[in-house]
């Protein structure tokens, strides 16, 4: 029968030496996997952080380029009208300074008698055609029945001869067009009812009207933005 034998006290003194040591490591690597794995949930944590923020950095930054672009375009687009409105404007000014320093010399026309003659004659000429009556009657200034009268008989002579019609036309001198006209005359025909206008101010409006595209070419060049012609 064995007999048991009582530690001495170095003994139990080197056993809970042995025992302090197993529990301190199996506490140290306890702790270390408790921290790795800290280190590994904050890592994870940090970069799921990181992420957020740089999608979030990444669309506000689109969301301001996009406004910045919109922006842009919106001023280009304003300066380019208003540029264009200022081009168009000033294109006009000297158009509209064209015409009006071409009817302040209307006037120039009727200097030269035989020559004014001469215009009275086609402008009246192309009334009678127009009218194609046997009787009209003719309104000029005041100024200018004598010519009127010399310039109306030759149309009548050449209309008769061109047509083989007789044609009578004559001088309303109670209806004399206004002082301030520049020149021409008018023709009335359908017992007073149609009245073709060929005095200067109204031939200068009509040649604005049909020669106003030419004008504008020939003084600024194409419409490079225009894709039909008339």
């Amino acid at each position: 029968m064995s007999q048991s034998h009582a530690l001495s006290d170095d003994q139990v003194g080197q056993e809970l030496k042995k025992m302090t040591a197993f529990i301190k490591q199996e506490a140290m690597e306890k702790g270390r996997e408790i921290e790795l794995k800290a280190d590994e949930e904050f890592n994870i944590e940090k970069s799921k952080l990181v992420r957020q923020e740089t999608q979030s950095i990444d669309t506000t930054y689109e969301k301001k380029f996009k406004q910045a672009q919109m922006s842009q375009q919106i001023t280009r687009s304003t300066v380019s009208n208003k540029t264009r409105l200022k081009v168009l404007s000033a294109r006009q000014e000297l158009l509209d300074g064209i015409f009006e320093a071409a009817e302040k010399k209307l006037g120039e026309a009727t200097k030269d008698k035989a020559k004014y003659e001469g215009i009275l004659k086609n402008l009246a000429l192309e009334g009678f055609y127009a009218l194609n009556e046997g009787k009209v009657q003719v309104r000029a200034r005041k100024a200018d029945f004598e010519v009127v009268k010399k310039a109306i008989k030759k149309a009548c002579e050449e209309y008769t001869k061109n047509l083989k019609k007789d044609i009578e036309a004559s001088v309303d001198e109670e209806h004399p067009l206004p002082e301030g006209s520049s020149g021409g005359l008018s023709i009335v025909g359908g017992g007073g009812k149609i009245d073709i206008n060929n005095t200067f101010e109204e031939r200068l409006k009509l040649l604005q009207d049909t020669a106003l595209p030419a004008v504008r070419t020939t003084l600024f060049g194409k419409n490079e933005n225009r894709k039909f012609y008339d």
